[in-house]
């Protein structure tokens, strides 16, 4: 069970990080790790860094991966980004944190269906 949703988590920051270089941006890390956790990807979008948080979801369970992201997690999202923040050089003129929520169905012998959903400035 725990490796299937790893391999659904590491498929949707595929999944994300090719959907948001067709949106333009430029992707500078995935995975990037911390000493108290990781940031699944850091992309520029113009001259602003964006913190960008992904979640994937097989089915409705437990919520939509958009509502899996809890006041707690957006705590720990901030702190990663000012402990790497002050750990990378260079001049940042701003960052921000978006979301991408994936929400994906196998159903049985049919194709997968997709829905991806990019929240900007999510909090």
């Amino acid at each position: 069970m725990k490796d299937r949703r790893r391999i659904l988590g590491q498929k949707g920051e595929e999944m994300a990080e090719a959907f948001l270089e067709q949106k333009g941006y430029r992707i500078v890390e995935r995975n990037a790790r911390t000493k108290r956790g990781e940031i699944d990807i850091i992309a520029m979008d113009g001259t602003s860094l964006v913190f960008v948080e992904v979640r994937t979801r097989s089915s409705h369970t437990f919520g939509t991966a958009a509502e899996s992201i809890t006041w707690r997690k957006r705590q720990k999202l901030r702190e990663l980004a000012m402990e790497y923040l002050q750990t990378t050089t260079g001049y940042v003129p701003s960052f921000r944190f978006d979301v991408i929520a994936i929400e994906c169905s196998n159903q049985g012998a049919l194709k997968e269906q997709l829905q991806i959903q990019h929240i900007e400035q999510a909090f």
